[in-house]
C-alpha cells in the first residue's frame, strides 16, 4: 500500500482536500487530532518534567498552557517535539498497519512532517496544497495579523513535492485539481458511490483552515 503525505501551509485548503479524499473512501490520518488524542496523563507528565511548568488545570491538559511554554522558546519547542513526535510516528505506523489490505493508498495530513527528519522514509509521495496569500487571508476567520504570523512560520518548499494542488478558485476546481494531481502519480481517487461529505454546492472556503496549531508560529501537525 502506498502512503502519501498531504501537506501545505495554514489556510491553503489542505484540510478540505483531506476531507474530500476521506469522503471517497481513502484512509486519512489527521495528524492534528491524532496528536491531541495522545495527550494523556503520562505524556503530559513527561512534558511538564521536561519543560518545568504546569500544563493542566483541574487535572486536565490545557493546550494553551503548552503554547505559552514553547512560544518564542526554541529550546522548549525542541524538547516538546523530541517527546511528542516519536509517539506520533509510532501511532501513524500502527494506524496504517490496521488498514484493510485492499485500500488503494493511505494519506497522512500534516503541515510539518515534510520538514522533520524523524518522518523521512515514511512516504512514497508528497502532495502539497498551495494557495495565494490573499485568498488564504480572505478564507480564514482568524485575525489578519495572527494569520500572517502563522503563514510566515509555515513555508513548505514546493520543490520537495511530487505533485502540487493549486487552490485559487472554488471547491469544484479544487476537487478537479486534486483528482488530476493524484492521477499524475498513478493514484486514482475513487468515484463517489453515494452522498459525498463534500458537495459541489459547498463553495465557501471559510471552514478550510486547518485546526489551530498547538503554538503560535506553527508548531503542531
Amino acid at each position: 500500500m502506498k502512503t502519501v503525505l498531504l501537506t501545505g501551509g495554514i489556510g491553503s485548503g489542505k484540510s478540505v482536500v483531506a476531507a474530500y479524499l476521506a469522503s471517497r473512501g481513502i484512509p486519512v490520518y489527521d495528524s492534528d487530532s491524532r496528536t491531541r488524542a495522545l495527550y494523556d496523563g503520562e505524556l503530559v507528565q513527561r512534558l511538564e518534567g521536561a519543560l518545568g511548568t504546569n500544563l493542566t488545570q483541574e487535572g486536565r491538559f490545557v493546550p494553551s498552557l503548552l503554547s505559552q511554554a514553547i512560544f518564542s522558546d526554541p529550546d522548549a519547542l525542541a524538547k516538546t517535539e523530541a517527546i511528542v513526535h516519536p509517539l506520533v510516528r509510532e501511532d501513524f505506523l500502527a494506524w496504517k498497519e490496521s488498514l484493510a489490505e485492499d485500500v488503494p493508498f493511505a494519506v497522512m495530513e500534516s503541515a510539518i512532517a515534510l520538514e522533520k527528519p524523524l518522518f523521512a522514509g515514511l512516504f512514497d509521495a508528497v502532495v502539497m496544497v498551495v494557495a495565494p496569500q490573499d485568498k488564504r487571508l480572505e478564507w480564514t476567520s482568524r485575525p489578519e495579523a495572527e494569520m500572517r504570523r502563522r503563514m510566515a512560520a509555515q513555508t513548505p518548499d514546493p520543490a520537495l513535492a511530487d505533485a502540487i494542488i493549486v487552490n485559487d478558485s472554488d471547491i469544484q476546481t479544487l476537487i478537479a485539481n486534486t483528482d488530476a494531481a493524484f492521477a499524475r502519480m498513478d493514484l486514482v481517487v475513487p468515484k463517489p458511490s453515494g452522498a459525498s461529505l463534500l458537495h459541489p454546492s459547498q463553495n465557501t472556503h471559510r471552514f478550510w483552515a486547518p485546526p489551530s496549531n498547538m503554538a503560535e508560529g506553527g508548531h503542531g501537525f
